[in-house]
């Protein structure tokens, strides 16, 4: 029996998380402890400051996340700018932060497989944003202090008054890190090979064509924990998530309309 996904269970996880979207919160969510923040970032924490900053904002839009990763999952076929141009054709109804994360299939699939997870992660980073940064650097500095956290040919890891900066090489490439939160955060026994426990998947070109959806400059200000997206805070949270509009520089205007797939067989034939 294959145990590969299909599309039907593929789009029952899409329903799921649509529910528990359906769920309003009124109230504002009782805070996480130290210990279940740390567990939290666990899966992302080494993720580069780029990629981190969209993922957090992403996460604060969970029950788009699904379809999104349905949709980039479908267009993994597309890269650089045919895939931006899709984006556009497409008239895709999300979030300027969820559109930013369509390079990365990957990505969207993990957050989008565990929805409980991802819904948690945006209301942590929506009501108690710093104390989920300050969870980031503790997570960052137990894999450096083991050994396993280190510059390497995908990024550079960088020490900066206290906190631990992860930045691309090459700030048009991004690598997404894939390891074991069990292992990277543990002590390593003696005589453990720990080079390889940070393992890195191909390279994704984030060129000009991205900007609309944050794609310049997005990254931290670590000591005041502030995201920034688009050279501009990102300052959504609880009370004001129901309004708030990002600044972008080039910001996405959507076309009046629905969905479409124009762009499709266009593409395929080139």
């Amino acid at each position: 029996m294959s145990l590969m996904p299909t599309k039907a269970s593929r789009w029952i996880v899409v329903l799921l998380a649509a529910g528990l979207a359906c769920v309003q919160v009124s109230a504002q969510p009782v805070a996480l402890s130290p210990p279940q923040l740390d567990q939290l970032v666990s899966r992302i924490a080494l993720y580069p400051d780029p990629l981190l900053a969209q993922v957090l904002t992403a996460s604060t839009y969970w029950s788009q996340i699904p379809e999104a990763a349905e949709w980039a999952r479908e267009h993994s076929y597309l890269t650089g700018d045919a895939l931006a141009y899709a984006i556009q054709a497409d008239n895709l109804p999300w979030d300027a932060s969820v559109l930013a994360l369509l390079p990365f299939p990957s990505v969207l699939d993990m957050m989008a497989r565990d929805p409980v997870w991802l819904q948690q992660l945006g209301i942590a980073v929506l009501t108690e944003r710093p104390e989920l940064m300050d969870a980031v650097q503790r997570m960052r500095r137990k894999a450096m202090d083991y050994g396993y956290l280190q510059p390497n040919n995908y990024v550079n890891v960088v020490p900066n008054g206290g906190y631990i900066e992860i930045l691309p090489t090459n700030p048009g490439i991004v690598y997404v890190p894939e390891y074991d939160p069990v292992l990277v955060f543990s002590r390593p026994e003696r005589g453990l090979v720990i080079g390889g426990a940070i393992r890195f998947g191909p390279g994704i070109t984030i060129g000009a064509s991205f900007a609309p959806w944050g794609w310049a400059g997005p990254g931290f200000v670590w000591p005041s924990h502030t995201v920034i997206l688009d050279r501009h805070p990102w300052e959504r949270h609880w009370g004001n998530r129901e309004v708030y509009v990002h600044p972008y520089s080039r910001p996405w205007v959507r076309a009046v309309g629905p969905r479409v797939e124009r762009h499709e067989h266009e593409l395929r034939r080139r």
